[in-house]
């Protein structure tokens, strides 16, 4: 029987915003989108210095791992992972709805076709990055001095199997985690801009999503955003803010 055909890959338009904000967008997009068969996409900026970290990453280990010259927001995210320093990274989030054959896949396998689409779109803009296939030690990644991180938890100290690294440097390019519930599976992904060479990133951004529409079978889409219930919008970054969330674990 021949497959049902996957609805365009709904790319959405950049917006900036607030850590709780971009979190709680990332999750309605998840649980709440108008046209559920559609897998979606988008880039997002932060409205100033921000970190988030996994689900379920202790609140103490986190604080106790930060050291900032700056005030900045902290956000636990829906999806796993460590600790994401966003002052100098290229955020993106994509959600498979349930009923696509890589919903259904392997955590793994999901994160190595996503991060095979960026690595082939960095390369086709002369970026030296590869999908890292074996493991190996990597070289640590040049951070920005005004924050001190220590070694476990920590996004882009190390890269790990699937991970996007720089072919020159070792150093890790891209990361990302995931979330699978009933609706669908949640992907939040970053790029460390500091780990390539100078990019433009819009240009970037249309290969990218254009080469994730082709591994889903589909073509990209640029989309209005979807009418969401206020209320439940401002009652998600309410929770996403307060410290019953953050301090969780």
């Amino acid at each position: 029987m021949k497959p049902l055909p996957v609805a365009p890959l709904h790319v959405l338009h950049v917006r900036t915003a607030g850590a709780a904000e971009n979190m709680a967008l990332d999750f309605l997009l998840l649980q709440r989108y108008p046209a559920p068969a559609a897998p979606r996409f988008r880039h997002y900026e932060w409205r100033g210095p921000a970190f988030t970290f996994g689900f379920s990453q202790k609140i103490s280990f986190v604080r106790a791992n930060l050291s900032v010259g700056e005030a900045y927001d902290l956000c636990r995210r829906p999806t796993g992972g460590g600790i994401v320093d966003h002052r100098n990274d290229w955020t993106y989030m994509l959600v498979l709805p349930r009923g696509l054959p890589l919903y259904d896949e392997r955590a793994t396998r999901s994160y190595r076709i996503v991060h095979e689409c960026l690595a082939a779109s960095l390369v086709a803009l002369g970026q030296p990055a590869a999908v890292k296939t074996e493991v190996m030690t990597a070289l640590g990644t040049p951070g920005l001095p005004s924050v001190t991180l220590a070694q476990e938890g920590i996004c882009f100290q190390h890269a790990e199997l699937y991970d996007v690294v720089n072919t020159r440097t070792g150093a890790k390019i891209a990361g990302a985690a995931q979330k699978r519930n009933k609706h669908g599976l949640l992907f939040q992904g970053s790029i460390e801009k500091s780990s390539i060479g100078p990019l433009d990133w819009e240009n970037f951004s249309a290969r990218f999503s254009a080469a994730l529409a082709r591994a889903l079978g589909t073509t990209a889409q640029e989309t209005p955003w979807p009418e969401l219930n206020e209320d439940e919008v401002s009652g998600l970054i309410e929770q996403y803010s307060a410290p019953d969330w953050i301090e969780y674990r």
